[in-house]
């Protein structure tokens, strides 16, 4: 009897640090495939201020947190189930379809990239849009903003989906679901916790400016007159990242479908600077990222130029 408890609690302590590894397992994992999906996030975080521009305080918040429904919703209940079912049945479609996205993800740094070198802003119309508050207009104007957001969002969270899913492909398909799940829930709480420290970044700063404290005032200034650069900044490290991203992405995805020149030339270029002593790997991790980026340039910008042909016809006809 006794000898029967001890052998089940043994079974008991075995299954309990099998399932505490898988955890780790699946924390680690992950945390990788989020790392992959760096780029996306970062322009996730930069883009979604903008849709609270203008509006009252106490309207920011409330928007921002059904915005992160929003984008958790699209994560777990549209994208995950389709990003599944493909990586089961078609795994190939899965690189097809991460291969759209990083020819998405290079045009949307090279527009951007062109519209920062010809000096164009965005039209102003749109201007005008973030200038009057969504609140003033009326609820049905407020509704409006958050279903845009959360359609803008579709597509940016079904790029951090698939990067993920690719990096996990080769798991079992319960684990690479958990490991999704977990990716969603931890981007969607990081980019949106980000988007409302952000927005109420001013507010914190005004709050500061007002003290009696002569520091606190310094502070709260500071805050005030940083927070557009932050918003530049952030902005700027968005569109390199993308570039970056969705340069790699075509990179490695072309050399997986079976076109692996290009990938051989930039890890013979990688090998030429990788026994550097000291700094080698950095150098080679340089090599690699500056070479995504000239290819997301490249792709983007023939994506940038045929829209923009098309456009120009399509107004003449």
């Amino acid at each position: 009897m006794a000898g029967g408890l001890v052998g089940l609690l043994d079974d008991i302590a075995a299954l309990a640090k099998l399932a505490a590894a898988s955890i780790d397992d699946v924390g680690a994992a992950a945390g990788r495939a989020s790392v992959k999906a760096a780029g996306v996030v970062v322009d996730d975080a930069a883009v979604t201020p903008a849709y609270v521009h203008g509006l009252a305080a106490n309207r920011e918040l409330p928007i921002i947190k059904r915005i992160a429904k929003g984008s958790l919703r699209n994560k777990l209940v549209f994208i995950l189930p389709v990003a599944l079912l493909l990586s089961a049945v078609a795994p190939v479609l899965v690189e097809v379809i991460l291969m759209c996205g990083g020819a998405y993800l290079a045009f949307e740094g090279a527009e951007k990239v062109h519209h920062r070198l010809s000096h164009k802003a965005h039209s102003h119309d749109d201007h005008d849009d973030h200038e009057v508050p969504s609140v003033l207009s009326g609820p049905e104007a407020e509704e409006a903003t958050i279903s845009g957001a959360i359609r803008t969002d579709l597509i940016l969270s079904a790029e951090i989906m698939v990067i993920a899913l690719k990096d996990v492909i080769d798991k079992p398909i319960f684990s690479r679901a958990a490991i999704l799940i977990v990716v969603a829930v931890v981007i969607t709480v990081a980019v949106y916790g980000v988007v409302a420290l952000i927005v109420k970044m001013d507010d914190v700063g005004l709050l500061l400016a007002s003290r009696k404290s002569a520091g606190s005032q310094r502070l709260g200034r500071g805050l005030v007159h940083a927070m557009p650069k932050v918003l530049t900044g952030l902005s700027t490290i968005g569109t390199a990242a993308m570039l970056w991203v969705g340069g790699h992405i075509l990179l490695v995805g072309a050399d997986e479908l079976g076109w692996h020149g290009p990938y051989k030339f930039v890890h013979h270029v990688e090998e030429l600077v990788h026994d550097v002593s000291g700094i080698g790997g950095v150098l080679g991790w340089l090599v690699n990222t500056t070479m995504s980026a000239i290819l997301g340039i490249a792709v983007g910008a023939l994506v940038v130029a045929g829209l923009h042909l098309f456009q120009r016809r399509k107004a003449e006809a």
